[in-house]
C-alpha cells in the first residue's frame, strides 16, 4: 500500500481530550475504528464505552455508519492531503429495556364526581 492509502485520525472525546493520532487504511470501516476506540479508551475517564455499539463517531457534523469506510467518510474539501482528521467520539450507551412489570395499586379508587350549578 502506498502512503496515500493511509490516513491519520484523531478522536476528540467528550471532555475535550484527544486520542491519537492513529494511522488507518482508507479501506478501514467505521466499525473497526470504534473497536480500536473501545480498546484504547483512557481508563481515567468517568464514562467509558462497554462495546463498539456505545460509541458514535461524528465527522463534519454527521454520525458515521458502521459499514462505511474511512474513504467514504472523508469530506471532499477542506482537508489537507497529509493533515490529521479529527473525529468526535461520543459515548452513548444502549438504552436499557424498561421493565414490563406493572405496579399494581391495590387500594380501591373512589369515584367522586360533583357538579355545581350557579
Amino acid at each position: 500500500m502506498s502512503e496515500e492509502d493511509f490516513v491519520e485520525l484523531n478522536f476528540r472525546l467528550f471532555d475535550g481530550s484527544d486520542m491519537g493520532p492513529f494511522r488507518y487504511s482508507q479501506a478501514s470501516t467505521v466499525a473497526m475504528l470504534k473497536e480500536r476506540i473501545v480498546a484504547e479508551w483512557p481508563k481515567d475517564k468517568k464514562f467509558a464505552p462497554k462495546s463498539a455499539n456505545d460509541v458514535k463517531l461524528i465527522n463534519a457534523g454527521k454520525i458515521l455508519e458502521n459499514n462505511k469506510t474511512v474513504a467514504q467518510c472523508r469530506m471532499p474539501f477542506g482537508e489537507l492531503p497529509k493533515g490529521v482528521i479529527t473525529m468526535h467520539a461520543v459515548v452513548q450507551p444502549a438504552l436499557a429495556k424498561p421493565k414490563t412489570e406493572k405496579k399494581v395499586d391495590e387500594t380501591p379508587k373512589k369515584s367522586m364526581c360533583s357538579c355545581s350549578i350557579l
